[in-house]
C-alpha cells in the first residue's frame, strides 16, 4: 500500500472490508471484519475502513469491538442502538475529508438481519436522503453507498453533485468499470469490485445464489484461501476533486 500511495499520489485510501473475514456458514450472514484484520489493513496504509450489510456478522463481542475502532465505519443510517458510527472527519496530507458510509435497504435481504440483535424492537435501515442531510460535512466528502440498485446509487450521486467529491457504490461486486465525472464535479463510480480475479461470483460459490432461486438450503462457502475479499474503494482526491 505505501508503494501504491506514492505511485498514484493517493491522498486518502478507503477500503470497504465488510467481507474481509469468514465468520459463519451462510453466505448472507457469514462474513464481516475482525479487529485483527482491521488493524492489518490500517497498518498497511489504509486510512478508513467502511462496511455494509455484513458489518454485524460474527460474534457480538467481536463486532462491537471492531466497530468501536475510530477508523472503522458501518452504514450511518441505522437504528439507534446498533453499534458503530457511519461518519468520520479527518485530515490527511494537509487536506480535510469527511468519509460517509450509507446503505440502502436494498442491501439487506434477510428478513431478520443480524443487526436486530442490538434492538429491542425490529427497525430497519433508515431512508438515505434524510440521513445524508443530517450529516455535518466538511472538506472533500467521500461517500461509500452500499446498495443493490445501481439506479439508486447513480440517482444519489446526481443529487449530491457538487457537494460530494465522490460517490462510490459497493455491495454488487461488479467489475470496476464505469467512472463518471458529473457536471458539478462529483466522481460517480457505481460499481466497486471485490478484489477477486474477475466476476462477482468469484468471491462466493454460485451454488448459494442458485439455491436461493430454487428455494433450497444454501451451501458451499468459499474455500479458506478465498475467504478474504475486501472491496477496493481507494481514491486519490486532490485539488481538482
Amino acid at each position: 500500500m505505501p508503494g501504491l500511495r506514492e505511485q498514484h499520489r493517493i491522498d486518502l485510501a478507503v477500503v470497504n472490508a465488510e467481507n474481509a473475514q469468514r465468520s459463519g456458514p451462510q453466505i448472507r450472514t457469514g462474513f464481516g471484519l475482525t479487529t485483527e484484520v482491521a488493524e492489518r489493513l490500517l497498518e498497511s496504509g489504509i486510512d478508513v475502513i467502511t462496511g455494509g450489510n455484513h458489518s454485524w456478522d460474527g460474534e457480538i463481542a467481536e463486532v462491537e469491538k471492531v466497530l468501536a475502532h475510530p477508523k472503522v465505519l458501518r452504514p450511518f443510517n441505522m437504528p439507534d442502538g446498533v453499534p458503530g458510527s457511519g461518519v468520520l472527519q479527518l485530515s490527511v496530507s494537509g487536506s480535510d475529508f469527511t468519509v460517509v458510509n450509507l446503505m440502502s435497504k436494498s442491501a439487506v435481504a434477510e428478513p431478520t438481519p443480524l443487526f436486530f440483535r442490538w434492538l429491542t424492537e425490529p427497525q430497519h435501515v433508515a431512508p438515505v436522503w434524510p440521513a445524508w442531510q443530517s450529516i455535518d460535512r466538511s472538506g472533500a466528502v467521500i461517500v461509500d453507498f452500499h446498495g443493490l440498485s445501481i439506479f439508486e446509487k447513480q440517482s444519489f450521486a446526481h443529487a449530491v453533485d457538487g457537494t460530494a467529491a465522490a460517490v462510490l457504490g459497493t455491495h454488487t461486486h461488479e467489475p470496476t468499470l464505469p467512472l463518471h465525472l458529473l457536471p458539478g464535479g462529483t466522481a460517480d463510480q457505481p460499481y466497486f469490485c471485490a478484489t477477486s480475479v474477475s466476476y462477482c461470483l468469484e468471491v462466493a460459490q454460485e451454488i448459494h445464489f442458485q439455491a436461493a432461486l430454487w428455494s433450497d438450503t444454501p451451501c458451499g462457502m468459499p474455500s479458506d484461501q478465498d475467504q478474504s475479499h475486501p472491496e477496493d474503494v481507494v481514491l486519490s482526491t486532490g485539488a481538482n476533486a
